[in-house]
């Protein structure tokens, strides 16, 4: 997608930008921790599948349908890696794109997320062009469902036990939000 020559996305706090070898160890740091696995649906990758799945985050494809593109979130000040943020194309012809965040517990409460998120809608709305950005979450997740509401998505749905994991049922939230909605939110 040509969108993506527009990256590194920046902010005065924070660098979003496809993820390197170099990013491995912090990378690792977090996606080792039960508490991010908590709201994720599957248990903590062992050390192969983990290798897989940075190796798929080094990849900036967003042209097909399932593709995801993952930004590596950096901390300006400290050139730390403090999380993730995705846009996955969800419908190619209708211009719907999933977002989805994992940020490392110990840089919780200062807003990251919050920030790499709002960044991430300008670079799909603007650059990408698509029409509809959404995100579904766990409703028990206070954190992601802060961050969305902060950002002033719409909750479209509340789905009941529709998912399964480790033999729990659990709900999902749908929050979305539209281009249109997105530009007359500027002052965020």
């Amino acid at each position: 997608m040509n969108a993506l020559i527009c990256l590194p996305i920046i902010s005065e706090r924070l660098v979003l930008r496809p993820f390197e070898p170099s990013d491995r160890p912090d990378y690792d740091a977090y996606h080792t921790r039960p508490e991010v696995y908590r709201f994720l649906y599957t248990p903590v990758p062992e050390a192969d599948v983990r290798a897989e799945q940075f190796a798929a985050a080094m990849s900036t494809c967003l042209e097909e349908d399932g593709d995801t593109l993952r930004l590596a979130v950096i901390r300006r000040d400290a050139s730390a890696l403090v999380g993730e943020v995705l846009l996955k194309m969800a419908n190619k012809a209708a211009l719907q794109e999933e977002v989805g965040y994992i940020f490392n517990p110990t840089y919780a409460g200062a807003g990251y997320a919050t920030e790499a998120v709002r960044m991430m809608l300008g670079f799909g709305f603007r650059q990408c062009g698509f029409h509809r950005i959404f995100a579904r979450l766990d409703p028990l997740n206070a954190g992601s469902v802060g961050v969305v509401e902060r950002l002033r998505f719409r909750r479209e749905a509340h789905l009941l036990q529709n998912d399964r994991f480790d033999g729990t049922w659990g709900d999902e939230f749908i929050y979305a939000m539209l281009k249109t909605e997105w530009e007359d939110r500027q002052g965020l």
